[in-house]
């Protein structure tokens, strides 16, 4: 008797660290369940697709797979079954399997932990699962339907580093975004259930982690107010004292939200590393009033100055939204010259993108020309690039403690790895997956560092 072969899973993943860490979840469940990875998606006995729709340009790219997963599928004889999750389900939960009816499962995000067991559901037929005929919400739901995955394995590609999914959702109404409406309002997992989750990782010999979650500094303010830790300072307190945890990082946090009580524990946690990524998203108090951030460009510039005395190394990176609707030339150049004054050491630069159901979505008479975009983002991106070759270059002659990631894929013999500001490195040496070592720079551009291990 000959046993079968097991069946084989491909999960493609779009948008952001938290669809990352969700795939994380979606492997780690479907290998607890017995299944492989495939070599090819076209292979896969089951193709999960964990979708963003943050910006038109994923929406796009899932319909292009889509497409092609169909003819797969087909070519397969139906054997294939298709799962599609994430923000974007979430957001087209009315009409997705209408319009793609060779898929056989869609859930919203916050329902990952349930996947397991709509997939016993599926047949490869399509458009069998993702809403239970008397059952409103289905496989969706964006309010008590959802619930943290934490319980799921989890698959991870980097064994000494981690994600820690601390919150879901958000209770900010920024004009241009959609994340509330697909992801819901901010719930908080419990503060020692987080604590556990990072000393289970420490144990497995992660030696990094970063704390996930839409708004990870309003972190706590739903808990419940006994006594008991809630805050996210105090979460960045008792993540630095869990022996193993040499890195703490966390992403994203809100801006209007940065208090004191935080940068304090940055500036004096030895495992909350100097670096912090700071969403500005435009350098005009007008546009930024538009977008609804509740910050202005002076009390921008004001924090950034505040984190930067309490710890004069840090270095920022940022998110940017260029041609916000009716955002002038003269608007544009103020995010210009707020770069050059709070000097990022990265951005992640966009061109605006409307979404269907948000506030800016409606300001079609103020919608800037792609073109006049497209201008003004690679304008930006040259004077962003010229801050973060500037600002890396001061590291040139310095030691850095490089945590290992493993080998560069060129040159060749180097290793690459992530210096305590998140910049990568590329070096030679000769240290295992994990190593934390002193690695001399002698070299920045805008993106990476290069150097020499320091051997004694």
């Amino acid at each position: 008797m000959t046993t079968p072969d097991p069946q084989s899973y491909h999960v493609l993943t779009f948008g952001c660290q938290m669809n990352a860490h969700d795939s994380e979840r979606i492997t780690g469940m479907l290998e607890q369940r017995g299944m492989v990875p495939a070599a090819d998606q076209a292979d896969a006995d089951v193709v999960v697709f964990n979708t963003c729709t943050i910006r038109e340009k994923p929406d796009q790219k899932l319909y292009d797979q889509l497409q092609r997963v169909k003819g797969t599928k087909r070519r397969r004889g139906g054997n294939q079954v298709i799962a599609v999750g994430g923000c974007l389900v979430e957001a087209h939960r009315d009409n997705l399997l209408a319009e793609f009816p060779w898929v056989d499962v869609a859930f919203g995000p916050g329902r990952i932990r349930d996947l397991g067991n709509y997939l016993e559901l599926a047949d490869g037929e399509g458009a069998g699962v993702g809403h239970v005929p008397g059952e409103s919400e289905g496989f969706y739901g964006i309010a008590d339907e959802r619930s943290f995955a934490s319980e799921l394995p989890t698959r991870r590609d980097r064994p000494h580093q981690a994600w820690v999914q601390i919150s879901m959702g958000c209770n900010m109404k920024c004009s241009y975004c959609i994340v509330p409406a697909v992801r819901g309002k901010e719930v908080s997992r419990p503060f020692a259930e987080i604590v556990e989750e990072v000393e289970r990782l420490a144990a497995d010999g992660v030696r990094e982690v970063t704390l996930l979650g839409q708004n990870v500094n309003s972190y706590g303010n739903h808990l419940p107010r006994d006594g008991s830790p809630r805050t996210f300072a105090e979460l960045l307190r008792a993540v630095d004292a869990i022996e193993g945890i040499d890195r703490i990082r966390y992403t994203s946090p809100h801006p209007a939200h940065m208090q004191g009580d935080v940068i304090a524990a940055m500036a004096e946690c030895a495992a909350v590393m100097p670096q912090l990524h700071l969403p500005m998203q435009a350098g005009s108090t007008r546009v930024l009033k538009a977008m609804r951030r509740t910050y202005s460009r002076e009390r921008f510039v004001d924090l950034a100055a505040k984190i930067r005395a309490a710890i004069p190394d840090i270095s920022y990176s940022t998110d940017i939204i260029v041609g916000f609707p009716g955002e002038t030339e003269a608007e544009f150049l103020e995010t210009v010259s707020l770069c050059e004054e709070i000097r990022f050491d990265g951005a992640f630069t966009f061109i605006y993108s409307a979404r269907t159901g948000t506030e800016a979505a409606a300001m079609e008479a103020d919608f800037i020309p792609p073109a006049e975009q497209q201008r003004r983002l690679e304008h930006l991106i040259d004077v962003v690039r010229g801050i973060a070759e500037e600002r890396h270059t001061r590291h040139v002659g310095q030691v850095q403690e490089v945590l290992v990631e493993g080998a560069a894929r060129r040159p060749a013999h180097h290793l690459r790895g992530r210096s305590p500001h998140n910049v990568k490195v590329v070096f030679e040496g000769d240290a295992p997956e994990g190593a934390i070592v002193p690695v001399r720079i002698v070299h920045a551009t805008s993106e990476t560092l290069l150097g020499r291990q320091v051997t004694t």
